[in-house]
């Protein structure tokens, strides 16, 4: 399939959905637009239930309560990741567990979580990083054995594979962004809670929606009389629960980007190839690897860069060089959670999160390069990679 070389951001049909929705707000035979966004994404990907929230960030916090984390229990993380998956472990009173990576995938590594199964550990979270899936298989079978749930952070993957699944299926509970940045957004922030274990669902939209009692894994809430409703003695909570519902302008607007969701990652592939591309004979530069029967659906387009030892050119004269020539920059990898300034400033944290606890995840976040994929233009993302081949075939000659 072809894909056009320009695209807006929001050049689908958003701006007609958000003004139906203003237009007929308080109609209440309409369809709520969070309701037609769950339903659209459970029905493409092929999750049983959605759950739409008003962040990636609430949706990990709230896969945390569905699954019942709580005080005593430990959920393991991979030492490469975002912070907010360790803090959506604190805020249920569990403890996160750190462990090391794959280098060459940048996922959690099955071995190292092997070793850090206690019989606290409740959960398992796995991040499919720059839009590439984790090694499901073999953890999903530990975990059953185990009896662990796995949560997948699909934060940062959208439609992508893992042999033949699309990614939100792979684990018991998987968490899409729709953050500005990622893929595609719900106009600012949003995110969404894919399950096909009704009992979780359940829980998650409770959680997430204030705890009111009717509310059910298909459905903001039943259909009830006014006559129920508008009664002194009707009961609304059964759960003590926070507000991280999603609103409808913000379900509007992401559902017209997901209608076009495939071609926004094609465009991101497509991109994600010319850097690829423009990098392919050089060694102190390694692709992130892509497994045979993995798709990445390439929030960035990721390598581990070997130039400080091969060349004597430390990552930020890289960047540097990259940007004096035209390029627009590209990001870092996240500092390691348990090295941030959150753990290490606060003395029930610094003395067990210390140096040295995932060596890969350490030098690893020291040296990868993010190149984004979201141009709208490819001849932009063309240009770009251009200048990155430029400056690479330059260095190659005085290696």
């Amino acid at each position: 399939m072809s894909i056009i070389d320009t695209h807006g951001k929001f050049n689908g049909k958003e701006l007609e959905y958000l003004s139906s929705y203003l237009d007929s707000e308080g109609d209440s035979n309409e369809k709520p637009w969070v309701q037609r966004l769950e339903e659209s994404v459970s029905n493409s990907i092929g999750s049983k239930y959605a759950v739409a929230c008003n962040s990636g960030t609430s949706g990990l916090h709230m896969a945390m309560y569905a699954c019942g984390v709580g005080p005593g229990d430990e959920v393991i993380t991979p030492g490469l990741t975002v912070v907010m998956d360790a803090y959506a472990v604190i805020h249920m009173g569990a403890t996160p567990v750190f462990v090391d990576v794959d280098r060459s995938t940048y996922g959690i590594n099955i071995e190292e979580i092997k070793k850090n199964i206690t019989d606290k550990t409740k959960a398992i979270i796995t991040v499919s990083l720059q839009g590439l899936s984790v090694d499901m298989d073999p953890i999903l079978e530990l975990a059953k054995e185990k009896n662990i749930v796995v949560i997948d952070d699909s934060a940062q993957n959208i439609m992508g594979e893992y042999k033949g699944r699309v990614a939100g299926t792979l684990a018991d509970i998987s968490i899409l962004s729709f953050e500005n940045k990622k893929h595609m957004t719900s106009g600012s922030e949003g995110g969404m809670l894919l399950t096909d274990i009704e009992e979780y669902a359940v829980r998650a939209r409770k959680f997430g929606g204030i705890g009111y009692k009717h509310m059910t894994a298909s459905a903001g809430r039943t259909s009830l009389a006014l006559s129920d409703v508008q009664d002194p003695d009707y009961e609304r909570f059964d759960t003590i629960g926070l507000n991280y519902r999603m609103s409808e302008v913000g379900a509007a607007v992401g559902l017209a980007q997901f209608e076009r969701i495939g071609d926004i990652v094609r465009r991101r592939i497509a991109a994600a190839k010319m850097f690829a591309e423009a990098v392919d004979r050089c060694n102190w530069i390694v692709p992130q690897y892509e497994p045979k029967g993995y798709k990445n659906s390439h929030y960035t387009f990721s390598f581990e860069y070997k130039g400080l030892d091969m060349l004597g050119i430390t990552w930020k004269e890289f960047y540097q060089m990259y940007v004096d020539m035209g390029g627009d920059g590209f990001y870092s990898a996240c500092i390691v959670p348990y090295l941030e300034p959150v753990f290490q400033n606060n003395e029930n944290y610094s003395k067990v999160y210390t140096k040295g606890m995932c060596p890969v995840a350490e030098d690893l976040q020291k040296k990868i390069m993010q190149f984004k994929t979201n141009y709208r233009s490819l001849s932009v993302a063309q240009k770009k990679a251009d200048i990155l081949k430029v400056l690479v075939d330059k260095l190659e000659r005085v290696k």
